[in-house]
C-alpha cells in the first residue's frame, strides 16, 4: 500500500517532456546556475556513462575530459535544474555501464557512432516509422 502511494505521489513531480537518451551518447546538458539574484544556463558537454534508478531517482552520470583531467557529473533526470538535454552523437555500446572509460586517455575514449537503421520502402506495403534518431529511406530498385 506504501508503494502505492509513494508512486502516486511520484507520478505528479515527474517531468512533462521525458528526456530520451541513452547510455553511450554524447550529449549538452543545460544547467540552469543562479548566481545572486540571476539565473543563466551552462552547458555540460560529454558521454553518458551510466544511468541507474525510476521514477523519481533516476540519475545519470555524464564523463567528459576537461584540461587532462576526467570530471563526471551526476544529474537527476527529473531535475528542473536542467533546462534541456540535447543528443551529440549516438554510441554504440554494448554495456549498461560505461565505467572502464575512466580507465581510457585521448582517441581510445572515443565510442563507435550508432547510426540510423535504412528501410527500404517495396511498393504496394506501407512503412513504420524507424525508432533511431533520423530515419533515411532508400528508393526501391525498379
Amino acid at each position: 500500500m506504501i508503494n502505492a502511494l509513494i508512486q502516486h505521489v511520484e507520478t505528479q513531480h515527474l517531468r512533462p517532456d521525458p528526456l530520451t537518451f541513452e547510455v553511450g551518447d554524447t550529449v549538452d546538458v543545460h544547467c540552469r546556475i543562479l548566481e545572486g539574484s540571476k539565473e543563466r544556463v551552462q552547458i555540460f558537454t560529454g558521454i553518458v556513462i551510466a544511468r541507474r534508478g525510476s521514477g523519481m531517482r533516476e540519475m545519470f552520470t555524464v564523463r567528459r575530459i576537461v584540461g587532462g583531467e576526467g570530471v563526471e557529473r551526476i544529474f537527476p533526470v527529473n531535475s528542473p535544474k536542467i533546462a534541456k538535454l540535447e543528443v551529440v552523437r549516438h554510441g554504440k555500446v554494448r554495456r549498461a555501464k560505461l565505467y572502464y572509460l575512466r580507465d581510457r586517455v585521448g582517441k581510445a575514449t572515443r565510442l563507435v557512432e550508432r547510426r540510423a537503421k535504412v528501410k527500404v520502402k517495396v511498393p504496394g506495403t506501407p512503412v513504420a516509422p524507424a525508432t533511431e534518431s533520423a530515419p533515411v529511406e532508400a528508393k526501391a530498385a525498379e
